[in-house]
């Protein structure tokens, strides 16, 4: 372990709970990206399937609707 992460990982047992959490989050996503896995979180997963209900019932944008987001940040 460097010194720099036996450093910080002692200043976030200081932190707040959700600080500590972001933080355990970020390294869980480095794991997952250094293994080829991730696991969704419980809102990941939730925002997933009101995504898929969404589409499901329809509610999806037009191709117009898309280009018109698409422009709206497109570099000229």
């Amino acid at each position: 372990m460097t010194i720099n992460l036996k450093k910080v990982l002692t200043r976030a047992q200081a932190w707040s709970e959700q600080d500590q959490e972001e933080l355990a989050q970020v390294a869980l996503e480095i794991e997952a990206r250094r293994h080829g896995l991730y696991h969704a979180t419980p809102e990941e997963l939730r925002a997933i399937d009101e995504a898929l209900a969404e589409v499901a019932r329809g509610e999806i944008a037009s191709d117009e609707e898309v280009e018109a987001v698409f422009a709206k940040y497109r570099r000229p």
